[in-house]
């Protein structure tokens, strides 16, 4: 006979050959999976772009004050508070903002235009990219073009001296995250890179203002 049966009723040598070859398939299958899923859920380690970046709270800069840099996190940590006079050159309520500005916020260090990295004008008290000369206020609102919108934002977070989370940042209206108002027994801020929100299309200040060069 061309198939030798297993004795006792059993399988045949094709049908146990199928078995062995679907078994073989599932698995490949399975590990092919896996492997998927590894490089399509990137891992990265805290103080890594892409993960978090935790410091402490002394890092804030003063309300209004110029902005601190991260360079290894691709961040500018920033303190608003527009119901304020210091700092106002930097940082100001424009005429189409109805509510104050109060908080800290963490803003992505490229620009929206075409990927170039910004920089503080320390002259000019605001953020000017060197490429094609978009301009930005201090929580990262355009300010003159090129830019299609104002700068992009990481997920900010609160902690204690325990490391437990008091508030995160929330979102606001025009999408992106809020200022993050620091809670009483703020010792520490955590900045997620892995957490990006695109900065609004909102008018031009400039325009606003009808000084647009």
């Amino acid at each position: 006979m061309a198939e030798a049966a297993v004795s006792n009723g059993g399988m045949t040598r094709r049908e146990f050959l199928y078995y062995i070859w679907g078994a073989s398939m599932a698995l490949f299958t399975a590990e092919l999976t896996g492997l998927i899923i590894w490089f399509a859920i990137p891992l990265f380690r805290e103080g890594e772009f892409g993960g978090t970046f935790t410091v402490g709270a002394d890092a804030m800069p003063g309300k209004n004050a110029e902005p601190r840099n991260f360079p290894d996190g691709r961040f500018w940590l920033v303190n608003l508070d527009t119901t304020v006079d210091e700092g106002s050159e930097r940082m100001y309520q424009a005429e189409d903002e109805n509510e104050p500005i109060v908080g800290a916020a963490a803003i992505y260090k490229v620009c929206t235009h075409l990927g170039c990295i910004y920089d503080w004008n320390a002259n000019n008290q605001r953020f000017e990219c060197p490429c094609h000369g978009s301009k930005y206020r201090l929580d990262g609102r355009r300010v003159e073009a090129p830019a299609p919108r104002s700068l992009d934002r990481f997920e900010l977070a609160a902690l204690d001296a325990d490391n437990q989370v008091l508030a995160v940042a929330e979102l606001g209206p025009d999408g992106t995250y809020a200022a993050l108002p620091l809670p009483e027994g703020t010792t520490q801020l955590q900045v997620n890179t892995g957490a990006r929100l695109e900065g609004a299309s909102l008018p031009l200040i400039c325009d606003l203002r009808n000084n647009c060069p």
